[in-house]
């Protein structure tokens, strides 16, 4: 399930939002990549700044649509493959999109990515949370164990 929304300004037209208060529904990372490659769609590369602001827009708007949308983060398509724990300083630059984009573009929350055994890329969206250090959970991205449910 989700709601579709299309643009004609950006490399990807159209977007598609899944969002589950019930835990139970909520997939990890591969699950949710196969959801999308089932719906003919790829998990979302974020390819600017602009986009970026697009799709903060469209989880602001389905906040306000009266859903009672709370906590909960949405995967991105950005991931590390490979097995094992990464640990060096170039861990940030492993990280690759699942639909093969060569963005550069990043959005990472403060003090993230925290690599070792996280490989899996979230966007944050924790409104009830109290702010970090990087400010308020929402919309930057932090990379958690890809078999989390989101």
């Amino acid at each position: 399930s989700g709601q579709k929304v299309c643009y004609g300004a950006f490399k990807h037209s159209c977007y598609k939002l899944a969002y589950f208060q019930d835990l139970s529904r909520r997939v990890g990372f591969q699950e949710a990549r196969q959801a999308c490659e089932i719906d003919g769609g790829a998990l979302l590369s974020l390819e600017s700044e602009a986009e970026q602001q697009l799709i903060e827009n469209m989880l602001q708007n389905l906040t306000k649509s009266g859903s009672g949308i709370s906590d909960g983060d949405f995967w991105i398509g950005l991931w590390r493959s490979g097995d094992g724990v990464a640990t060096s300083s170039a861990c940030p630059d492993l990280y690759q999109w699942a639909d093969g984009s060569m963005s550069p573009f990043r959005n990472w929350y403060t003090d993230e990515p925290s690599c070792g055994s996280e490989a899996c890329v979230v966007m944050y969206h924790q409104p009830t949370a109290n702010p970090g250090l990087g400010g308020p959970y929402l919309y930057q991205w932090n990379d958690d164990r890809c078999n989390m449910k989101h």
